[in-house]
């Protein structure tokens, strides 16, 4: 097979069909970007959980006089040194426990105006009105249920909480939203098959002329193809390279440049450039192989080679 002839081809059948071509390119770019996006996320919510599970601390929340008033777990009155200090000996002999941190009134004021200072609650509030806590470092932060059935409900203690419930629903945020980016990424998937199927078998059609020549010939199946599939693949990588611009220049522009210098994001850990380039060769593999077979059992279908 002389590699002139199919380059001509090939330009021959871009040129052509222009109008399908640059849809095909377009609707690939878009499905593959949505696919290194989504896996791009994914990379993201597992490095966070990471992160984020490491630093996740269960907090024992003591009763004072204000819950004793209010609340029906401190109806026994605030918590007492007794109970203070038996709980902190219980603590320290369990064996899932890695540190404890106690909290007292006043700091526990002091971080709460720090965080909420200019909210409208905060100047009502006094230091007798917050509530002593231990803070409590797991060596596994999956086991928060031994802390809880320990000392939920045990006399003083308003409340056992778990930060790693509240990571748990920002988590499944973000797999939905995930999830609803990979959905897309298959329907313009399915919407890049179809255009390249119909580009193929229109530019086909425009050159049954040529084709049934060379079956006159004795030319073969393969040969015959060899034009109309490397169009179709030819399409597909400037659609894969497209994707994969889009992807370094988002990653760039959005993340180096954007959402890692603000300081209200300052404490996400953001996954690095290695994750988005291992991505780039995926993509391009799939951007030519995907057309291509698509292009190929479009035509053995139509041509009947």
């Amino acid at each position: 097979m002389r590699a002139q002839f199919v380059l001509s081809e090939i330009g021959v059948g871009l040129r052509r069909n222009l109008t399908m071509t640059f849809a095909v390119i377009v609707s690939v770019a878009l499905s593959l970007a949505l696919f290194g996006g989504s896996l791009l996320m994914s990379d993201q919510v597992s490095t966070m959980k990471g992160y984020w599970y490491d630093k996740v601390n269960v907090s024992i929340f003591l009763c004072n006089k204000s819950d004793a008033e209010s609340d029906p777990n401190c109806a026994k009155g605030a918590v007492t040194d007794d109970q203070k200090q038996q709980i902190k000996a219980d603590l320290d002999k369990m064996g899932v426990v890695q540190t404890v941190t106690y909290e007292s009134q006043d700091q526990a004021y002091k971080h709460y105006k720090e965080q909420f200072g200019d909210s409208p609650l905060a100047s009502s509030l006094t230091p007798d009105q917050m509530q002593e806590s231990y803070r409590i470092k797991l060596k596994d932060p999956q086991k928060y249920q031994v802390i809880a059935t320990a000392f939920d409900g045990r006399d003083g203690v308003q409340s056992v909480q778990d930060q790693k419930g509240i990571l748990d629903n920002l988590f499944e945020l973000l797999n939905g939203m995930n999830w609803a980016a990979r959905a897309v990424m298959a329907l313009m998937l399915v919407v890049a098959l179809m255009l390249i199927v119909n580009t193929v078998r229109v530019s086909a059609f425009s050159r049954r002329r040529e084709t049934g020549i060379m079956r006159l010939v004795g030319a073969s199946g393969f040969y015959i193809q060899a034009p109309f599939i490397m169009e179709a693949a030819v399409a597909g990588l400037i659609g894969g390279t497209l994707a994969c611009a889009f992807l370094v220049t988002a990653r760039y522009f959005i993340i180096d440049h954007g959402l890692a210098l603000s300081q209200k994001l300052s404490l996400i850990n953001f996954i690095g450039w290695d994750a988005v380039l291992k991505y780039l060769p995926l993509i391009l593999a799939t951007s030519l192989l995907m057309p291509a077979l698509a292009a190929f059992f479009a035509l053995r279908k139509y041509l009947k080679v």
